[in-house]
């Protein structure tokens, strides 16, 4: 499987985005698909644009703003080894340089979005959707019609057979655990997999991760 076209990360400053492709229309149809199917993650946010030397363009950096600006979300900085690149960033008014946090010295620790986590202790039912922007711990069940979507990865401390979405905002990383996996949909990142039919099938503790440009599932809990 092709890996995906950019990489989206929440980080203490906002959501990061690093294209992968040199391919604009490409980046922004991936961009678009993920904005989409995490819109609760994203909305009203702001958006780091890291481009390393590649030129943008004044139509692409306009095409990037009508996009972000049907979820609410503002262009806030890009980042850029490009001198047209940062010429144009800051005569649109956007930032080319991260500000230093005047507080960065305190003793207080600041957790990114994505390192956060949830624990929730309930059973999701048929048209029930849990979606946090960091981990989630599940002491329950995820049943057939309900859906766990994570920025980070999903630790389910009973049996998943609904969908469920770790590393939402293309972390691939991010693993899925449960005592039984047996999920309608699993998906990692851009990745998507399915279990099949199993009969006479043993309960046992799993754990999904990327390897090889595929999902793939082993024992969570490794005898011996």
């Amino acid at each position: 499987m092709e890996a995906m076209p950019i990489t989206l990360k929440g980080t203490a400053e906002g959501i990061l985005l690093k294209p992968r492709i040199a391919n604009w229309t490409t980046v922004m149809e991936a961009l678009e698909r993920s904005l989409g199917e995490a819109e609760d993650f994203f909305r009203g946010g702001r958006l780091i644009l890291e481009l390393g030397p590649r030129e943008l363009t004044a139509q692409e950096l306009s095409s990037i703003r009508v996009l972000l600006s049907r979820y609410d979300i503002e262009l806030w900085a890009i980042l850029s080894e490009n001198e047209r690149t940062v010429r144009l960033a800051r005569s649109n008014g956007v930032l080319t340089r991260l500000p230093k946090d005047a507080d960065a010295r305190k003793a207080v620790v600041e957790v990114p979005p994505e390192q956060q986590a949830l624990f929730a202790q309930q059973t999701l039912r048929s048209g029930q959707s849990l979606h946090y922007p960091g981990h989630v711990t599940l002491l329950g069940d995820v049943n057939p019609g309900a859906e766990i979507v994570a920025g980070g990865s999903i630790v389910v401390w009973g049996t998943i057979r609904g969908v469920v979405h770790a590393g939402a905002f293309g972390d691939e990383e991010m693993v899925i655990c449960a005592l039984d996996l047996q999920p309608a949909q699993i998906r990692i990142a851009g990745y998507i997999g399915r279990t099949p039919e199993q009969r006479g099938h043993t309960p046992e503790p799993e754990m999904a991760r990327i390897e090889d440009g595929r999902i793939v599932a082993e024992a969570w809990i490794r005898k011996g």
